[in-house]
């Protein structure tokens, strides 16, 4: 690719137009003064029709996405959302319900909702489920709220400090300091797993829970899940399980049955609504019956033959606009039934064959961060015997190259140089086997002549991006002295003129 695409005001040509109208057979009339705009519109873009069209699709084209190719970014779980999913959620009497709609009109939407809540129930073993949260992070930090007033109810007003694995995901240790908890770290022991001793030296008579990723972010099953329980619970504490990683064990394991209190489902993760590019995503809870008093939002109920939205007694109270990002809820639920019991555990069983095929065939090249039979995602290190001077970043840009996405890098960064990556499910062994070979390449390259590696991508639309300095000092704005002055154009040089390209 790597062609050049300017803002769209440098393609503005003075009188240019969009769409001819008719002449008006009506007086013209002046708009309101209270709907004119006040700012400034010049310097607005002036182009055809043509020329908006053809600038917005080059650069559509420009974006890589899971239809177009291999998307394999660990801890993330970019999985193919099946297109019946979008025509469900576009059905009339889903997508033109109104939030405050009488729910005598609205039955069909709560039944769904109903449905699903069963659905999530069954799979996680738990009592009941709220549908509310709008993300990941958002279940959790509702499940915190919910320990939080679970202890105070019980007069444990002592219980503030919330234990996380040091190779938790990042918002775990967030939503427990946004709750007013102290973090406190739990180290990983030489199998990848949490570590018992260290984990029994920092329970207290203050610990108000564990947050536990189950596979956690190294890709690995917690052995000693049982005796973790055990141990949280003998404290006085609380099990949450983040289920970012859900995926993994969907119709094989019940978190409620090896310990877990509470936990998050990403709906836009295990169960294929979109991910990614701001979402919407939908992060619904479950948790024990001790817990459900205190979920958040509306919960669906079904009396008789209706349903209606009840809110649980003693609720930490609304976390989100209404019942929940909607559209999101059926997504999942078609999701549920296109595949049945059967198929939700073959999703777990194919994805974890993947991650291993993976791990097998690229383990004698790229050591492996454990070596032991990984879950859904395996963690690699970007660290080549015959190559030592190459990182994983060279590693992951030059993938860009070889038409993939790069997977996760440096994280866990309990990890050295490390490469997490997940190929879900839906990933064929002809995509994987070139993924791999992609991958093996790569290291001959950096063996050979590193230069390639450093240099790469040099097929993107962009080349190798100051990534610190892109996030640190944004440019948000247009400004065309400034783009003229980055681009070293000539400022006077109109849309016309045949501008010479930038050596940078």
């Amino acid at each position: 690719m790597n062609t050049y695409e300017p803002p769209i005001f440098e393609l503005s040509g003075t009188g240019k137009i969009g769409a001819n109208l008719p002449a008006l057979d009506v007086p013209e009339a002046a708009l309101p003064q209270e709907l004119l705009r006040d700012d400034d519109l010049q310097g607005m873009p002036e182009l055809s029709e043509t020329e908006v069209t053809r600038h917005f699709t080059r650069i559509s084209q420009r974006n890589f996405c899971i239809d177009t190719g291999m998307y394999p970014l660990g801890s993330c779980t970019m999985k193919y959302n099946p297109k019946v999913h979008e025509e469900a959620a576009r059905l009339p009497g889903f997508a033109q319900a109104h939030p405050l709609q009488d729910p005598e009109q609205a039955q069909g939407a709560l039944q769904l909702m109903y449905e699903l809540q069963s659905y999530l129930a069954e799979l996680s073993g738990f009592d009941q489920v709220s549908l509310q949260p709008a993300a990941g992070a958002q279940g959790e930090f509702s499940g915190i709220l919910v320990f939080r007033a679970y202890h105070r109810d019980r007069g444990d007003d002592q219980r503030t400090e919330i234990l996380v694995p040091d190779s938790a995901h990042g918002t775990n240790p967030a939503t427990a300091a946004m709750v007013g908890m102290r973090v406190v770290e739990v180290k990983s022991g030489p199998r990848g797993n949490c570590n018992l001793e260290d984990l029994k030296s920092k329970l207290s008579p203050r610990t108000a829970g564990l947050m536990l990723t189950n596979p956690n972010t190294l890709g690995l099953f917690e052995e000693n899940i049982q005796e973790i329980a055990r141990l949280v619970h003998e404290a006085g504490g609380l099990m949450y399980g983040d289920g970012a990683n859900f995926n993994a064990i969907l119709g094989i394991v019940k978190p409620r049955e090896v310990g877990f209190d509470f936990m998050h489902y990403n709906l836009h993760k295990t169960f294929t609504t979109p991910h990614g590019g701001g979402g919407p995503g939908s992060g619904a809870v479950g948790c024990t019956e001790a817990l459900a008093p205190y979920l958040p939002g509306s919960i669906v109920v079904k009396q008789g033959e209706r349903y209606e939205l009840r809110q649980p007694e003693r609720s930490i109270g609304r976390v989100k606009s209404f019942w929940g990002n909607f559209g999101m809820l059926v997504r999942a639920w078609t999701y549920i039934r296109t595949l049945g019991a059967a198929g939700l555990k073959e999703v777990s069983e194919n994805a974890v064959l993947n991650a291993n095929y993976l791990r097998v065939k690229l383990q004698p090249v790229y050591p492996v961060a454990y070596d032991r039979t990984c879950m859904h995602e395996v963690v690699l290190k970007g660290q080549l015997r015959q190559a030592p001077e190459a990182r994983t970043l060279d590693i992951a840009k030059r993938l860009i190259d070889y038409g993939f996405h790069p997977p996760t890098v440096y994280f866990p960064i309990s990890v050295p140089e490390a490469l997490m990556i997940e190929p879900t499910e839906t990933e064929t062994k002809r995509n994987m086997d070139a993924f791999v070979d992609a991958m093996i390449t790569i290291a001959q390259e950096a063996a050979e002549d590193m230069s390639i590696l450093r240099n790469a991508p040099t097929t993107a639309a962009v080349r190798r991006l100051d990534e610190v300095g892109a996030a640190r000092r944004p440019i948000l704005k247009y400004d065309r002295a400034k783009f003229r002055e980055l681009r070293r154009e000539a400022p006077e040089a109109t849309p016309d003129d045949q501008l010479e390209r930038p050596t940078y």
